[in-house]
C-alpha cells in the first residue's frame, strides 16, 4: 500500500474541495456592471460636484455638472444613482456641437417624466442624437438620505460617526458598492473622469478634506463653510470622497523621483503628536514604492493621509487612515511571522493602491485582483526593501495561512461582482512565483516600473496585464494565470521516489491539463519544469524538495 506524505497544509486541502452555489444575478446587476450602449458612446471628462451635508438629519443635497465628450453617435445616457437618493432636475448644455441646429451654451431642461429608471440606472433621452467629438455638460440636481454604511469599508455607504469628544465625524466608503450610493455619476470603473472638483458645505466649526488640492474656503453667515477641492488627475468615481470632522493639518515635503511632493496629514484634534510619530511610515513607504514601482502617480494632487472613522481605503491622493496609530493591521500581524508588526499596515497597503487601483485600474470589478494582488505584494516588497529579501520571503509565505481556495480570483464579468478574497494573499503568492521564475530581481523591478509607466492613469483588463507580464518577463505565464486566477485549485506536485537522492518521477495534478511552471529545488540553483505527465528527474545526491517560495502542494509517494 502506497504511503502518501503531503506537505500542503490542511486548510488548503480543505479549500480545494469546498464548493459554493452558483451565484444568481439580476437585470439590475447587469445594468450596474455592463459597459453597454448607454455608456460606451460617451467619455466623461470632468465632474463639478457640489454637496450640502446636513449632519443632523443625515441627508445631503447638491448637484453634479458632468462634462462629457461624444465618442460616437448616441441618443440615450445612463446615469447611476442608488435608492433612496432622488434626482430633482436634469439639464443639458451644448458646449461644442457639430450639429448645426444644436444651440450652443444654452441650457435645455430635460423633463424628468421622460427619464426611464431600471435598477439604479437612469436612462436619459437625448433630443438630438449627439455626434462624435460633441462636447456637453449634463447638470443633475439631487437630494436624499444616502445608504448608511453598516460595516465600512466592506459594507459601505455614508458614515455618520462622532469622535471621542462628541464632534461629528463623517465620510464615505463605497468601493464595489459604487459612488452612485451618494451622487449621480457614470458609475463604472471603465471610464475614469479626467479631472474633478468637489465643494462641500458644512457647519463652520468643522473642516472638510477631500482629494487633490484645496482651492477655496468660503464662509456663509458664520454658520456654514464651503470647502472646495480640485483633482487634476484622472480619478475613479468611488475614490472621490469628503472627510468631515474636527481636523488639524501638518505636512512635509518629500524629495521624490519627479521632484518635491507635498505630503499632508489630516488628523483629529489631539492626535497630532501620535500621528507625527506613526506617519513616519508614509515617508518610508514612498521611498520603497518609488523604488519598486516608479514615481508616485499623482504629484499634481499631492499625497494625503486622512484620519477616518473606518479602517482604511485607497481614496486617491487622500488615503483614509483608521488604524488607530498601531503597528500591523490594528495591532495584528497578517503574515503571522513578526514582520507585519514592523510597519503600519494601513499606511503601506492603502498607499500601495496609488499605483495599483488608482494609477492602474481594472475596467471591470471582476478583475480587481489587479488592484489587490499587486498591492498585497507591495507589503512584501516594502518588507524586502527595509529588512531584506529573506524577510520579504517569510512575509509572503506567512500570508498563505489566510488563503481559503474557495472560488476563483477572477469574478463574473458585467455584473459588478468581484472574485474570491484570495485575490489578496493567493494573488500575492502568485506574483511571488512570477518573481521566482524570472530569477532576476532587477528585471522584476523594472517590469513593475514599466507596468506603471505603460498603463499610466489607465483602465485595463486582465488580458492586458497578462500579456504585458509575458512579454516583459520573456516567459509564458499563461498556464500560471489560468490556474491561479481562473480556478480555485492549487496544483499538487506528485513525486515518486525511485532511488532516494538520485532518481525520481513527478507530475502536476489537481490542475488544468496544460499547467506547467519551472520550480527551483530547495537549497540549490537547480530547476525542474514538470507538466501533468510523469517525467523522470535525475539529481546528484540532493532530495527532491521544492523551494518553499513556490506556492504549490506536494505529495511524495514512497
Amino acid at each position: 500500500m502506497q504511503k502518501i506524505i503531503s506537505s500542503l497544509l490542511t486548510f488548503i486541502l480543505t479549500g480545494l474541495f469546498f464548493t459554493t452555489a452558483t451565484a444568481q444575478f439580476t437585470l439590475a446587476d447587469s445594468i450596474r456592471g455592463t459597459y453597454g450602449a448607454s455608456r460606451d458612446w460617451w467619455d466623461v471628462t470632468h465632474y463639478d460636484l457640489s454637496v450640502n451635508v446636513d449632519i443632523t438629519n443625515k441627508s445631503i443635497s447638491g448637484k453634479n455638472i458632468i462634462s462629457f465628450k461624444a465618442l460616437k453617435a448616441g441618443s440615450e445616457m445612463q446615469i447611476d444613482l442608488q435608492n433612496p437618493m432622488i434626482i430633482d432636475a436634469v439639464s443639458l448644455e451644448a458646449i461644442n456641437s457639430t450639429i448645426s441646429n444644436e444651440p450652443i451654451n444654452v441650457t435645455t431642461p430635460i423633463d424628468i417624466k421622460t427619464i426611464t429608471r431600471k435598477g439604479n440606472g437612469y436612462f436619459i433621452p437625448i433630443k438630438n442624437k449627439l455626434s462624435k467629438d460633441d462636447l456637453y455638460e449634463l447638470t443633475i440636481s439631487f437630494h436624499g438620505k444616502p445608504k448608511e454604511a453598516v460595516n465600512p469599508p466592506w459594507d459601505g455607504g455614508f458614515i455618520w460617526k462622532k469622535d471621542i469628544k462628541g464632534n461629528p465625524w463623517v465620510t464615505v466608503a463605497c468601493q464595489g458598492l459604487g459612488a452612485s450610493v451618494w451622487y449621480p455619476c457614470k458609475d463604472h470603473q471603465a471610464d475614469e473622469v479626467d479631472s474633478a472638483a468637489i465643494s462641500v458645505t458644512i457647519p463652520d466649526n468643522l473642516v472638510c478634506v477631500s482629494n487633490g488640492q484645496l482651492t477655496g474656503r468660503k464662509i456663509y453667515d458664520t454658520t456654514l463653510t464651503t470647502y472646495s477641492w480640485a483633482v487634476s488627475n484622472p480619478i475613479n468615481s468611488y475614490n472621490l470622497v469628503p472627510y468631515i470632522g474636527k481636523y488639524v493639518n501638518f505636512s512635509e515635503t518629500y524629495s521624490g523621483e519627479n521632484g518635491p511632493l507635498k505630503m499632508d496629514y489630516w488628523v483629529l484634534e489631539g492626535n497630532e503628536e501620535k500621528a507625527k510619530i506613526q506617519f513616519k511610515d508614509a515617508d518610508r513607504m514612498m521611498k520603497a514604492f518609488e523604488h519598486w514601482f516608479g514615481p508616485y502617480p499623482f504629484y499634481k494632487d499631492g499625497y494625503k493621509l486622512v484620519e477616518a472613522p473606518h479602517l482604511g481605503m485607497e481614496h486617491q491622493s487622500g488615503i483614509a487612515y483608521g488604524n488607530k496609530f498601531k503597528q500591523g493591521y490594528s495591532g495584528r500581524d497578517l503574515s503571522h511571522t513578526g514582520w507585519g508588526l514592523k510597519f503600519d499596515f494601513i499606511i503601506v497597503h492603502e498607499s500601495g493602491h496609488e499605483w495599483f487601483a488608482n494609477n492602474i485600474t481594472s475596467k471591470d470589478i471582476a478583475d480587481m485582483w489587479i488592484h489587490e494582488s499587486f498591492t498585497n505584494y507591495s507589503e512584501t516588497l516594502f518588507t524586502d526593501y527595509y529588512y531584506g529579501k529573506q524577510a520579504g520571503n517569510e512575509y509572503v509565505i506567512g500570508t498563505r495561512k489566510n488563503i481559503l481556495n474557495d472560488e476563483p480570483i477572477i469574478g463574473p464579468y458585467n455584473v459588478n461582482k468581484d472574485g474570491s478574497g484570495d485575490m489578496y494573499y493567493k494573488g500575492g503568492n502568485m506574483i511571488h512565483i512570477i518573481r521566482q521564475v524570472m530569477n532576476n530581481d532587477e528585471k522584476f523591478r523594472m517590469m513593475l516600473r514599466e507596468m506603471n509607466k505603460t498603463f499610466y492613469h489607465s483602465t485595463v483588463t486582465t488580458k492586458q496585464i497578462e500579456d504585458f507580464i509575458i512579454k516583459q518577463s520573456g516567459y509564458n505565464f499563461q498556464p500560471l494565470f489560468n490556474q491561479y486566477l481562473r480556478t480555485k485549485d492549487v496544483p499538487i506536485l506528485e513525486i515518486k521516489v525511485i532511488e532516494e537522492g538520485k532518481k525520481y518521477e513527478c507530475r502536476f495534478t489537481n490542475c488544468n491539463p496544460d499547467f506547467t511552471i519551472p520550480l527551483r529545488i530547495k537549497g540549490t540553483d537547480n530547476w525542474i519544469t514538470p507538466t501533468t505527465k510523469w517525467c523522470k528527474i535525475k539529481l546528484k545526491k540532493e532530495a527532491l524538495e521544492i523551494d518553499e517560495n513556490f506556492y504549490i502542494g506536494t505529495q511524495t509517494i514512497l
